[in-house]
């Protein structure tokens, strides 16, 4: 399993995933889950993806296969979609596609699935975040909702939806981002390390800031212990 987050704030858009892939306790595998095309200045979409292996590779090769094709037009290519809307339909589709043609090798209904956020923006437009159903179909952030999950995501939303809003900076958004997926770390084991963190800052059109946490980054733990211990003393203050 896995978990990933992205938020969409007024300055900008923040991304976290794990990295690991689980096929039962004794076949625990690192893969990244975080995929970023960018022209900068230009565009930039960024993909997190959840679910069956197969799907999300098969469907990352095809997307970047039509992107090489120089002969590709903006209906099937991402890079040169009109709009973000058109990038996540697209996505949505090839997404579709593929898990059917997985099910059908496999001689099963519905057997392989996966879920993705697409989340970018492109020069002139509008930055914009979709969740992609393994269907094809999708939903969009709002303003009323500024952040989407994929994967086990049950753990960390309380967190989100109490201090996430659309006018939440872009520090603080990382901060809740990475607390939210501690929280998941230590709940559920299909979860782990190395994270991917991605920032894109509005109107830049580009990953402004992209880092890998391995396990035993101090800094993280750092923040682990500092909200562990401020939970347990809000905890003991709380009078019945």
């Amino acid at each position: 399993m896995t978990y990933c987050v992205g938020l969409l704030l007024n300055a900008g858009i923040v991304l976290l995933s794990d990295t690991r892939t689980n096929a039962g306790l004794d076949n625990i595998s690192t893969y990244r889950k975080m995929f970023v095309f960018e022209q900068p200045g230009e565009r930039v979409v960024t993909i997190l993806t959840a679910g069956s292996l197969s799907v999300t590779q098969t469907t990352m090769a095809r997307l970047r296969e039509v992107i090489d094709d120089p002969d590709s037009g903006d209906d099937h290519n991402i890079m040169k979609a009109p709009t973000m809307l058109k990038v996540a339909d697209i996505v949505g589709s090839m997404l579709a596609q593929v898990r059917i043609d997985i099910d059908e090798k496999m001689s099963m209904s519905q057997g392989a699935s996966a879920s993705m956020i697409v989340a970018g923006q492109r020069r002139g437009g509008e930055m914009r975040m979709f969740l992609i159903y393994p269907e094809g179909n999708f939903i969009e952030a709002t303003e009323d909702t500024p952040f989407l999950q994929i994967g086990e995501h049950k753990y960390g939303k309380p967190i989100l939806d109490r201090v996430v809003t659309p006018q939440t900076s872009l520090r603080d958004a990382q901060k809740a981002v990475l607390l939210s997926m501690d929280s998941t770390l230590r709940s559920n084991l299909s979860v782990g390390m190395p994270l991917d963190l991605a920032v894109i800052e509005r109107d830049t059109c580009r990953v402004t800031d992209r880092r890998r946490i391995e396990a035993g980054d101090e800094a993280f733990r750092a923040m682990s212990d500092a909200w562990s211990t401020a939970l347990r003393d809000g905890f003991s203050q709380i009078d019945l």
